[in-house]
């Protein structure tokens, strides 16, 4: 019993760590998305060029594309851009978040 009582104060100092610094969750620093930059590529195709500059557009970090009847998290990123789809492969809107 007495080798218990001199270990604990040296397995509660294991156990404890230092805080964490805070973590934001959803935002790049220096990347918020600007609504509406890029609406002009409505309509055009997906491709990896359209996608970085809709990115350049849109000064977000991320890019989410959203396919036809997929559904998506109701997260919040202010440094992402989503991009939905039509069949067709085609882009039908943007929306930052």
């Amino acid at each position: 019993m007495r080798k218990i009582a001199l270990f604990a104060p040296a397995l509660l100092t294991a156990c404890s760590t230092a805080p964490a610094a805070p973590v934001v969750h959803g935002e790049t620093p220096g990347h918020t998305c600007v609504e509406g930059a890029a609406d002009s590529y409505v309509s055009q195709a997906r491709s990896d060029a359209t996608g970085k500059a809709i990115l350049t557009a849109t000064k977000a970090a991320v890019i989410r594309w959203a396919p036809p009847n997929v559904m998506l998290t109701m997260d919040y990123r202010a440094d992402r851009v989503t991009v939905w789809l039509d069949e067709a492969n085609k882009i039908t809107k943007l929306r930052c978040g």
